[in-house]
């Protein structure tokens, strides 16, 4: 356990990172999940404005170092290969 105030701070300041992080990264996965179902749907106009949606968090969470950038390239690449196809 931590023994002086500022360790005690810092243990708080990474209780509320962890929770906020756990919550955009839980957000990321349930946006890609919508976005596989509508493309597996014939909804075109639906799947792009999931797509856009999902990028754009992916573009956020990857500037925030919540995953790696190379990790938000490939999936705005899977995504944009789903889009053409």
């Amino acid at each position: 356990m931590a023994n002086t105030k500022s360790a005690l701070k810092n243990h708080r300041k990474t209780i509320a990172r962890t929770l906020r992080n756990g919550s955009q990264k839980s957000r990321l996965k349930t946006l890609a999940k919508k976005v596989k179902a509508l493309a597996e749907q014939e909804d075109k106009e639906a799947l792009k404005a999931a797509a856009i949606e999902y990028v754009s968090a992916m573009d956020r969470a990857a500037k925030r170092n919540l995953v790696h950038r190379n990790k938000a390239n490939r999936a705005k690449s899977s995504i944009a290969k789903l889009l053409a196809a």
